[in-house]
């Protein structure tokens, strides 16, 4: 089976992932419902924002020719002649010599041109005594300055942030055409788990793989699909994988049975029920990793160590529900970094450490979480970033540059610990 499926590197692995996905098809969907979704529509702009021209201040609608030479010293004196709220207009006039006292959002009244604020103004019953002079226009937004009637605002691809979000409502969207979201099975495999809940016994290990899993599904923006456990067992797992597609599954993920072990299933299951792409990849944690199709629908097998699981299903996984999202782009933010620790390997695999980052003056640091193992789920708890080292890097001296991508960037930032230049 090696010479068949030879091992791949990150980069082709993650080609051949990606090619078996394209975009979902549309729903419609509530304007709140679509944050963080891409628009499958454009979104034009029926009308201009502001609709009408008006004042950018609370205070006073004038002409500002009135208002030259005004100072604390030599005021003009205006007279009142109505007062205007905002949501309201009016056909009353400014003339010369008057002021119409108005609010922030009001339209500007015929023959204003300009806007006192209330902070250069004393009101004197009916009359305004005018501290400083303003030109035409000041504090005053011109009608369609922000949107103008006809223009594309919003276009298809769009990816929705509150803003966006904003901005539909502005525009009277009241419901928005975005990519569906995808559907992923998730399934544990493997005699010795069993359920979070049920008694724990010698030689058993809890399910946590589903739920970080799928804890990873819903932060990434798809639906997730528990459908428990499978024995190490090709008619249980089948059974089970056959269930999973009935519920409409985009994609299916299944944690453990996919390395070179006699009880390993996966690959058994994906080369009967369908086909298998590859189910190697030269990467540590997450050496093996199987991607196929089973009626259509793509499979990703995890690994069964639950560090194994969550890094293989961020580094492809989680760009495969970007794209059916409609997303153009799912690289994770990384940053340079000095190690902090000696590195000494020999497999030549990329390895992804999971390290806790420092800022000192602007600089990163890197500090490994402890024991690097696959099993130990406490490193992921711990990080903050994986470091990356390459292939070729079998001994990285502390002080060594290496990339970091960041797990939780921008979310968590603030939890990389930053020191002054004069602390340790």
């Amino acid at each position: 089976m090696s010479e068949l499926y030879p091992i791949l590197t990150v980069e082709e692995a993650l080609a051949r992932v990606l090619a078996a996905f394209q975009p979902l098809e549309p729903e419609r969907v509530p304007v709140l419902e679509t944050l963080g979704r891409v628009l499958a529509e454009d979104i034009y702009a029926d009308m201009d924002i502001p609709p009408l021209t008006n004042t950018a201040m609370d205070g006073y609608a004038v002409r500002a020719a009135d208002t030259a030479g005004a100072s604390p010293e030599h005021p003009v004196r205006l007279r009142i002649i109505y007062d205007l709220a905002a949501g309201y207009t009016t056909d009353v006039a400014v003339t010369p010599g008057t002021a119409i006292r108005i609010m922030t959002g009001a339209p500007i009244p015929p023959g204003a041109d300009a806007v006192v604020q209330f902070e250069d103004t004393e009101q004197d019953g009916d009359w305004v005594n005018i501290f400083k002079g303003v030109s035409v226009g000041k504090n005053v937004r011109q009608a369609g300055e922000d949107v103008q009637k006809g223009a594309l605002i919003l276009p298809k691809g769009t990816e929705i942030r509150p803003q966006e979000v904003g901005m539909l409502a502005a525009l009277g969207h009241k419901e928005a055409w975005v990519h569906r979201r995808p559907r992923v099975a998730i399934l544990a495999t493997g005699d010795e788990v069993i359920e979070m809940d049920a008694p724990w016994q010698p030689g058993k290990i809890r399910n946590a793989n589903s739920y970080s899993n799928a804890a990873q599904v819903v932060r990434y923006g798809g639906v997730p699909v528990l459908l428990g456990i499978a024995r190490d067992d090709v008619t249980e797992l089948t059974a089970k994988i056959r269930a999973g597609l009935e519920q409409g599954a985009d994609l299916f993920l299944t944690s453990g049975g996919v390395s070179m072990g006699d009880f390993d299933v996966v690959k058994k299951v994906l080369a009967a029920e369908g086909e298998m792409a590859f189910w190697r990849v030269r990467m540590k944690p997450g050496k093996p990793l199987a991607f196929g199709h089973i009626r259509d629908v793509p499979l990703l097998g995890l690994p069964g160590n639950p560090v194994s699981a969550m890094i293989a299903f961020e580094l492809f996984a989680r760009p495969a529900i970007l794209k059916m999202l409609g997303k153009t782009y799912w690289d994770k933010p990384t940053v340079e970094a000095k190690l902090l620790d000696e590195i000494t390997r020999k497999d030549n695999r990329r390895h992804f450490l999971r390290v806790m980052l420092e800022e000192r003056d602007g600089e990163y640091f890197a500090r490994l979480t402890g024991d690097q193992g696959s099993g130990i789920l406490l490193s992921m708890v711990k990080a903050q970033g994986l470091a990356i080292i390459p292939e070729n890097a079998n001994h990285l001296p502390a002080g060594a540059r290496v990339q970091v991508m960041m797990l939780d960037w921008p979310e968590r930032c603030t939890g990389i610990k930053k020191q002054g230049a004069n602390e340790g």
